[in-house]
């Protein structure tokens, strides 16, 4: 496949590095230094394109790419606002959007393994929830798209929690029906998620941790490689399950 990389920093890099070792092609690849080259003219002959770019421009990238019927899988998190009306644009194209805030495998199948453990856990009260994420420095949103999907799908799963929060430390007091999510920032991390339930005699924890962005960036390929050719809104759970 011929595809873009609308966003070219290190996750970037690893997708290119993962697809030319599959017989992939990338003509169109942009970055803060050649956003002159993001015009419908370099994007005639593109397959599909992985945009990760920033929260300020995700929507206008979309926006360019539907409009020029480009599929496109996007990793770009913290713009969420916007996705139902980039939805739209992409159905009025007739084109393709898959949006994930984490693309790993393993991470997917870990916010299906969250959603099972709520829902075991809601019989439970005495099990106060809690969420922590640790990610490097340069991560920008805090809580990652990660956290929050999964503070959702919790939310989503068990009757107690209806809205999550930011706090400091775990030991912050936060209401009963709120969901308290640690952001730690640390070098070097590429990710870690664990949700742990406490009660006054035990503790039980999930935890997933990323050894290297290539989990994510294999994650994507196989979304854009799933994602060629069709039209519609999808998820990694259409690719994956």
């Amino acid at each position: 496949m011929n595809i873009a990389l609308i966003g070219y920093g290190k996750m970037g890099k690893a997708i290119e590095e993962i697809g030319l070792q599959k017989g992939h092609t990338f003509p169109l690849k942009v970055n803060a230094d050649n956003l002159s080259d993001f015009t419908a003219e370099n994007l005639k002959g593109i397959d599909v394109a992985i945009e990760f770019t920033t929260p300020d421009t995700a929507f206008d990238n979309l926006k360019l790419l539907f409009e020029n019927k480009i599929p496109t899988v996007c990793g770009t998190t913290a713009w969420l606002d916007k996705k139902a009306a980039a939805e739209t644009i992409c159905t009025k194209n007739e084109t393709a959007f898959l949006y994930a805030s984490n693309f790993s495998v393993g991470v997917n199948l870990f916010f299906e393994l969250n959603k099972k453990l709520a829902l075991l856990m809601q019989g439970y009260p005495e099990y106060k929830a809690s969420l922590e994420e640790i990610h490097h420095t340069a991560k920008l949103d805090a809580p990652s798209g990660t956290a929050v999907t999964l503070a959702e799908g919790l939310i989503e799963k068990h009757t107690t929690y209806d809205q999550h929060k930011l706090v400091d430390n775990t030991s912050e007091k936060v209401n009963e029906n709120v969901l308290p999510i640690v952001a730690k920032r640390e070098d070097p991390a590429p990710g870690t998620h664990s949700i742990a339930y406490d009660s006054p005699i035990d503790s039980i924890e999930i935890k997933h941790t990323a050894h290297s962005r290539k989990g994510f960036a294999s994650g994507a390929l196989l979304a854009a490689e799933f994602l060629a050719g069709k039209q519609g809104v999808y998820s990694m759970k259409d690719v994956l399950f």
